[in-house]
């Protein structure tokens, strides 16, 4: 998913939504078409109710800002804590949303979510789940390539992640056949098992410590940043962020460099694990300088 002119005239949204759970494709396209929306409306309430208060403070001025808006220029800081607090408040109005949408149960069924947001050089990343955001950028020692992850993979095995389940009533254990893959579950009962330790949607883990609420980061776009990858889960976990980078340099046209990634993830999957299912392989290419490679 990617929304041009998003913000800014040259700002941008791109994100992944990785459903999970019976429901699970009904809950991630729907949060795809309406979460952006959400973002940006409660951004622009913010810088509104900033607008607010900055007149107030400088009612005496006669020198509007240079957008015309009236708003006394923001520092860089304040504009950024703005796009974190719309997205934390976005998020979490968008998981109480799916909670009262007639004929979706999301009682067990969710969505990862991640958004980076392009707002001139600074990227502002917005992450629930274990979809996961990397730029690929040119070292200053060396001059080498290297991929630089913006988000942590959110599972219950992260320590700091599995302590709030646990205060709140829910367990953290891996199944035998599986065990480097720990899971959540109710109190007194063996379901659902979920392999993310955030989300939006699975309501009955709600009240056991797996929330909605994003971790928000932010890059500042240097000369050496080329490109960014968000993609799901089933691409991370058999590709490394390296060998994603280098599937991303090696593809002659950019336009088809989202496809290629998807396709050699699926192809790794077929090749590691032959009897299982390939897990959902989706990714997205946001390209950070403005000439063709």
């Amino acid at each position: 998913m990617n929304h041009q002119g998003f913000g800014m005239e040259e700002g941008v949204l791109c994100g992944v939504f990785d459903g999970h759970g019976r429901c699970g494709q009904y809950v991630s396209k729907l949060v795809r078409d309406y979460l952006p929306l959400m973002i940006l409306s409660h951004r622009n309430a913010l810088f509104l109710s900033s607008s607010d208060d900055d007149q107030a403070a400088f009612s005496d001025s006669t020198s509007p800002s240079s957008e015309g808006s009236g708003r006394i220029s923001a520092s860089p800081a304040q504009v950024l804590e703005e796009w974190r607090e719309a997205c934390v408040s976005a998020f979490e109005a968008m998981d109480r949303e799916l909670k009262v949408q007639p004929n979706l149960d999301c009682e067990f069924s969710g969505t990862t979510a991640v958004c980076a947001i392009k707002q001139g050089k600074d990227l502002v990343v917005a992450n629930v789940g274990d979809s996961r955001a990397v730029v690929a950028t040119i070292s200053d020692a060396g001059g080498y390539l290297k991929a630089v992850q913006l988000t942590t993979d959110q599972k219950p095995n992260v320590p700091e992640e599995a302590e709030r389940i646990k205060r709140c009533g829910g367990r953290v254990f891996a199944l035998k056949d599986e065990p480097s893959v720990a899971r959540v579950w109710l109190p007194d009962e063996d379901a659902p098992g979920l392999a993310m330790s955030r989300s939006l949607g699975d309501h009955r883990l709600k009240r056991h410590g797996v929330v909605a609420e994003p971790r928000v980061t932010h890059r500042r776009v240097g000369p050496g940043d080329l490109f960014m990858v968000v993609a799901t889960d089933g691409v991370w976990d058999v590709l490394s962020n390296e060998e994603v980078v280098s599937i991303v340099c090696a593809t002659p046209r950019k336009q088809h460099a989202s496809k290629a990634v998807a396709e050699a993830a699926a192809q790794r999957w077929r090749t590691r694990y032959p009897s299982s299912r390939v897990d959902d392989c989706s990714a997205v290419c946001l390209f950070l300088r403005d000439q063709d490679r």
